[in-house]
């Protein structure tokens, strides 16, 4: 038996808006979801996401406004985490904590890829941390 416990969207549905104040994150239960970032020219996507992973995780830690918008990629079963479940789930099993913190390492590398590129293409110098 597969139980779904979280809401299902439609394609380009809405999960999350850029700019809007958040509370708790998501996990995708089935399908994918796509990123978007408001730029000088409109949205540019930013990456995609599928059944398994998670979005909104900073919301968890700080309320502050989501940094980008989400939207279902064809359908999509997306279940929502607040901070307060989320907790509980770590003192059940620590192990969660060290995976999240995986996941967003690895986020965190793709990106500083990604803007070492950007910065080589455009002709900055290569700079220390």
């Amino acid at each position: 038996m597969n139980t779904v416990l979280g809401h299902t969207y439609r394609d380009g549905e809405i999960i999350v808006n850029e700019g809007e104040v958040g509370s708790c994150m998501y996990a995708i239960q089935r399908g994918r979801v796509q990123v978007w970032k408001k730029g000088r020219e409109g949205e540019l996507p930013v990456g995609e996401l599928g059944t398994g992973e998670i979005f909104g995780e900073m919301a968890v830690f700080e309320q502050e406004v989501r940094s980008a918008t989400v939207r279902a990629l064809g359908e999509a079963v997306v279940m929502t985490v607040d901070r307060r479940s989320f907790l509980r789930r770590i003192q059940d099993d620590p192990s969660i904590a060290f995976q999240l913190v995986r996941m967003m390492s690895a986020r965190i590398r793709r990106l500083s890829s990604e803007v070492a590129q950007l910065k080589r293409e455009a002709g900055f110098p290569e700079s220390r941390l």
